[in-house]
């Protein structure tokens, strides 16, 4: 693996700060800042998005053949490490990185070509129809059903921790076909309009007061049999892809360097209690090293993984190893950051947004008001997308053959 970037590259690089410097407004890199999900909220992470789609580099990740950029894997991580650096928010996920590559790698023409330009319009916002009560790390054992009947399916059922389905019009969703076969084998995809009777979107407020989740149920939805990707049976198989690019399509090195770098710059001026400043505190220097070292090994697999990914390779179960780090690295970054500011990294307003015009006044910053949300926010990292434990249980049976 060469880690020395080709002139091409390097021009790449200047190219893509250049963009930044021009095109993200302090408006939307504050909000990004004032956020204290993942999950941007769809006012600011759509003008990113239409900042993006103008200048043709939105779908970064997608072959030129379906209206990507076709950029190689060195160009996608330099695109999102300077984003990242210089505190752009994060993409819609959903439609961007995990519904598309399943349109475009299994779906039909029409398919693709109803959903995909619509993603990248923002016409079309999704969410994820996968978790339910009783099905969370073991998906396989959902219980959704859908019942062919002549051109359509009819879909019962509930999902729950539906990311922003209050904001979506469309969701991917898995559903049992075949309740008489292998779990795994009797589950089809689904594409779902949002905007139908039988649609019921509930809210479920986290522990930081956001309204990022719901729980949806589904009565009676009816599904065009036009909207199934691929074939009845195949949604384990497209499950199984989605979630590989989920937990190996970005990188997560770079957010989380430039986060301890926001870090380490505020404790410059933040006082010790001992008439000193934190960065003075040799435990604390100590604890902000073993988080930067932690990162730094991270971006080194992911590295590694796109080295793999630029000679053809999928991304494959070594992706759990960087879900597995980028979860515990980023809890333990955002309990760095509540330590930060000491009692006033306690405040928790839950009042949203925390930025705009309509933003509650802080009690003693933006950052301290942001602080606490965000890491309360952020336990939730290691159960979405597949829980420690599952993916630790991957890592042994598929990466250490145990």
């Amino acid at each position: 693996m060469d880690l020395e970037l080709t002139p091409d590259e390097l021009a790449f690089r200047d190219e893509v700060r250049a963009f930044l410097a021009a095109n993200l407004t302090p408006e939307i890199r504050a909000g990004a800042a004032a956020s204290p999900s993942v999950f941007v909220e769809p006012d600011i992470g759509q003008a990113w998005n239409a900042i993006l789609h103008k200048q043709g580099w939105l779908a970064y990740q997608w072959p030129k053949a379906v209206g990507g950029t076709g950029w190689s894997p060195v160009q996608r991580y330099l695109f999102e490490k300077e984003c990242a650096q210089a505190g752009a928010p994060n993409l819609t996920v959903l439609g961007l990185k995990l519904v598309a590559p399943v349109i475009y790698t299994f779906g039909t023409d029409e398919q693709k070509a109803r959903y995909l330009p619509r993603i990248l319009s923002g016409e079309d916002y999704w969410c994820q129809g996968f978790s339910e009560p009783a099905s969370g790390s073991d998906l396989a054992s959902l219980q959704t059903r859908a019942v062919k009947d002549g051109d359509k399916y009819i879909l019962n059922g509930s999902k729950i921790w539906t990311t922003h389905a209050h904001f979506a019009n469309m969701m991917f969703c898995l559903a049992r076909t075949n309740p008489d076969v292998h779990k795994n084998a009797g589950i089809s995809f689904f594409l779902i309009d949002m905007n139908q009777p039988g649609v019921d979107v509930r809210p479920i407020l986290t522990l930081a007061g956001d309204h990022e989740v719901n729980q949806v149920f589904l009565e009676d939805v009816v599904v065009p049999a036009e909207n199934l990707v691929a074939g009845e049976g195949d949604g384990w198989k497209l499950a199984k892809f989605l979630l590989e690019n989920e937990r190996g399509g970005s990188c997560h090195a770079p957010k989380l360097a430039y986060d301890i770098a926001q870090i380490e710059s505020a404790a410059l001026t933040q006082p010790d209690g001992r008439g000193g400043v934190l960065s003075d505190n040799a435990e604390w220097r100590r604890r902000v090293a073993r988080a930067r070292l932690g990162v730094e090994s991270l971006e080194m697999i992911e590295l590694k993984i796109l080295s793999e990914i630029a000679q053809g390779q999928k991304p494959g179960p070594q992706t759990s190893l960087v879900k597995l780090l980028a979860s515990n690295l980023r809890q333990e970054i955002d309990e760095i950051a509540m330590d930060l500011h000491g009692v006033a990294g306690l405040e928790l307003d839950t009042r949203r947004p925390l930025y705009g015009a309509q933003a509650p006044e802080p009690v003693h910053s933006r950052a301290t008001q942001v602080g606490a949300a965000r890491y309360l926010n952020s336990r939730a990292w290691t159960i979405f997308g597949g829980t420690n434990e599952v993916q630790a249980s991957i890592i042994a049976k598929t990466v250490l053959n145990l």
